[in-house]
């Protein structure tokens, strides 16, 4: 088969118009289809020369002309067509570099980015962990938060033994002097019974007002309860004893009045000093409900190790809550007869109350002598500071 002769060299760029025709029949070749690539021609070596010298119409890939028997021919002339083409492929103008102005804003941005960066540190971190690579470690994505790493000391309470032995009450210095008469209501009825008690509760709410207030206590007058026998009050089936109870008023103050007004035309100096003396006690309870030191001595009873220690407990409130009563009438000298035949009557009860007159005989209020020694001391100082029975020894307490 005899060789075909060299095809004439083609445009390189995509889609260009030269034309084939083969030499055997001269008919035109078809042409590439408009962007399709062409490939550079590729002179066959030793092909006979074509009878007209080679198109210069486009430019070769290669740095090189050549004939078409391989023989270098060197760049065109500068007036041949096709030097502008060879030099815009083999030496193109140089592009020159024009730097980029930033604007000063955009400048000020990234400088505010960064140093927001500084401060409020970085989400991910970069650690080296060889002199071959770095690992960015992931941090966590929650911002660290401004409270206190370590949670506030937890407030501590007072316990029971403070608040009886050191209770601000204590600190609040003596009792105003009160003015408050013996009520004039005599007790012949149950109506006047409690009209007594309801004129000597205004004078004791007067009178500790301030006290309890200035030790930083809520105040509150007690609910008075005056009961038949066998009425069922917050304290129970009442049977003839004057009680203090805790209940939803914020502390009952009970009081009999039937043995009273039976009594009362026996002996009215006994009867007249029985009732300022019970409800002078009931009063020093209301005292220490409203300073914490009800509940805190019922606790401590609770909790003590035997029954003898349960009981100097008990009678450490009781005798706490007669010296309270005692401190008021010593207040209210001036005005209260505790004078003449009403005092000698109350001390009189002081010595028949103790304990060891009791018929259960249980030790649970304090024995005359103490209850004569705290009533004393009340009735003496009129403060609330000399009824520390809490700190006193236990020969004080028996």
């Amino acid at each position: 088969m005899a060789d075909k002769p060299a095809p004439k060299p083609g445009h390189f760029l995509p889609g260009g118009d030269g034309d084939q025709i083969s030499n055997d029949d001269r008919k035109p070749a078809v042409s590439a289809p408009s962007g399709a690539p062409l490939a550079a021609p590729t002179p066959r070596l030793g092909g006979e020369a074509p009878p007209t010298p080679p198109q210069l119409s486009g430019s070769r890939i290669d740095s090189r002309r050549t004939t078409l028997s391989g023989s270098r021919l060197g760049p065109p002339p500068a007036d041949d067509p096709a030097a502008a083409a060879y030099r815009q492929v083999f030496h193109p103008e140089p592009v020159p570099f024009i730097p980029k102005k930033r604007s000063k804003g955009l400048i000020a941005l990234m400088v505010a980015a960064v140093l927001l960066f500084l401060a409020g540190g970085a989400t991910f971190a970069v650690k080296i962990l060889s002199s071959d690579g770095i690992i960015a470690t992931p941090l966590p994505t929650t911002k660290p938060s401004d409270a206190p790493t370590t949670r506030d000391p937890i407030g501590k309470g007072t316990p029971d033994t403070d608040v009886v032995g050191k209770n601000p009450v204590y600190a609040t210095g003596r009792l105003a002097a009160a003015k408050c008469p013996e009520p004039a209501f005599h007790p012949t009825s149950k109506e006047n019974v409690r009209s007594y008690y309801q004129a000597l509760t205004a004078c004791m709410d007067k009178a500790w007002e301030p006290i309890i207030t200035k030790a930083g206590f809520e105040f509150r007058s007690p609910n008075l309860i005056i009961f038949d026998d066998g009425d069922e009050t917050a304290c129970g089936v009442q049977q003839e004893l004057a009680l203090y109870c805790q209940d939803d008023h914020g502390g009952s103050a009970t009081m009999p009045w039937q043995k009273t007004v039976e009594d009362y035309p026996k002996n009215k100096t006994v009867v007249r000093a029985e009732m300022a003396q019970s409800f002078g006690f009931v009063y020093g309870v209301h005292i220490q409900n409203l300073t914490g030191m009800a509940d805190a001595s019922d606790n401590l009873a609770a909790t003590a190790a035997s029954k003898t220690a349960k009981l100097e407990v008990n009678r450490r409130a009781a005798l706490q809550a007669y010296c309270f009563g005692a401190a008021f009438f010593g207040a209210a000298r001036a005005s209260f007869p505790l004078r003449g035949d009403l005092l000698r009557e109350w001390n009189g009860l002081i010595q028949r109350r103790g304990d060891e007159y009791s018929k259960d005989k249980v030790r649970d209020h304090g024995s005359s002598k103490s209850l004569a020694l705290w009533m004393s001391q009340g009735l003496a100082t009129t403060n609330p500071g000399a009824c520390n029975t809490f700190v006193a020894a236990s020969a004080k307490v028996s």
